[in-house]
């Protein structure tokens, strides 16, 4: 049996993600691979720190790239940090809130849920009285940007509600770190993954995460050891602080953090601010030609995510038959709906290297001729 090198078809993809990558990100991958602790690779993960310091919005010394998805950054702040009987309040609006009570109760932690509608952001009123009910909370834990349905909830508020109780903060920026403003530092963020794959169009396989001062503090003070030896940042911060020679803790993706320092530094080179802007306009020209087609949004105006359009699918159209004709006559991925929206809606990703007008005309352009 013979096999032949894999060729993938070339697509646009504007899913829930992975994003498009930006050109010059796979050619970042195709860079000769040196040794992980070779001086010049850890000149790079410097850049890469000072990089992801500035996505954030943050000066927290331990900001760092995880080597592993989206998911593994989400599990890297929870088995960090919170130890066996604390109580954790978990919003709920949507798939990722519920992943993040599963980690919660799999520490032995107790979570407090607070539930609110698919489609709807986290609401603030009722975190403040899910806060003033347990007064022993020791974190609270959110989605920023709901994947599954392209909500925003209000990351500053929230932060502000954790503080006022004493609480960490806990916050999944995974869709939208680059693509809507995000301030770790001003709004008070104490823990705080993403992934790669999103708006920063970057391979998948790479989480940022940034600690605060005050939760390294809690890592440090903890009374139990992290139950997860790769993902341990006691074990890991050797590797991404110091000068001098690192302490060696796993092979890192080499090339992957290539491609993720050209992501970074195209961002920086752009300008968050920019970049933000950017998803917001395109978003204003998707959203105007979904709505002649006569798609209406799953989320309210005021609290959407531009970079992730939840469209519910119009009553008699066939959800796959759709996005198989996308994929197969238009070479165009977009997302079917998750949860409760499975079936129901349609995720149309606008992020990164995605946000650009063409695509909105393509995607527009071969969603007509489908339903038509």
């Amino acid at each position: 049996m013979s096999f032949k090198p894999f060729n993938p078809p070339s697509r646009t993809l504007m899913g829930p993600g992975p994003s498009d990558v930006h050109p010059q990100v796979l050619q970042a991958l195709g860079k000769p691979t040196v040794g992980h602790l070779d001086p010049s690779f850890i000149a790079m993960m410097d850049e890469v720190k000072a990089l992801l310091q500035y996505a954030f919005q943050t000066q927290n010394p331990f900001t760092i790239a995880v080597s592993a998805p989206g998911s593994a950054g989400m599990e890297t702040c929870f088995v960090n940090l919170v130890e066996p009987g604390e109580k954790v309040i978990v919003c709920r609006n949507g798939v990722f809130g519920e992943r993040m009570r599963q980690n919660v109760e799999r520490l032995g932690g107790e979570a407090v849920v607070v539930d609110d509608a698919w489609g709807t952001p986290v609401s603030v009123d009722k975190v403040a009285a899910a806060l003033e009910a347990h007064p022993d909370a020791k974190f609270l834990a959110f989605v920023h940007a709901e994947t599954s349905t392209g909500a925003l909830s209000d990351a500053k508020a929230l932060c502000a509600l954790a503080r006022k109780h004493d609480c960490l903060s806990i916050v999944d920026a995974v869709t939208s770190l680059g693509g809507v403003e995000l301030r770790v530092d001003e709004w008070g963020i104490d823990a705080i993954y993403s992934g790669s794959q999103k708006c920063l169009s970057c391979v998948p396989g790479i989480a940022p995460v940034s600690f605060s001062p005050r939760a390294v503090a809690k890592l440090e003070a903890r009374q139990t050891p992290v139950p997860s030896w790769f993902l341990d940042q006691t074990l890991v911060m050797g590797y991404w602080s110091g000068t001098g020679k690192r302490s060696y803790h796993h092979t890192a993706p080499v090339n992957s953090l290539y491609a993720l320092h050209e992501a970074l530094r195209l961002l920086h080179e752009e300008g968050l601010e920019n970049a933000w802007a950017r998803h917001a306009n395109m978003h204003q020209k998707l959203k105007t030609g979904l709505e002649s087609l006569g798609l209406s949004f799953v989320v309210d105006e005021a609290h959407r995510l531009p970079q992730l359009n939840a469209v519910y699918i119009p009553q008699g159209v066939d959800d796959a038959e759709v996005r198989g004709q996308l994929l197969n006559r238009f070479n165009l991925e977009i997302g079917a709906g998750l949860g409760d929206l499975a079936g129901k809606a349609w995720r149309i990703g606008l992020m990164g290297h995605a946000a650009r007008e063409e695509n909105v005309t393509l995607c527009l352009g071969a969603l007509e001729e489908v339903l038509s």
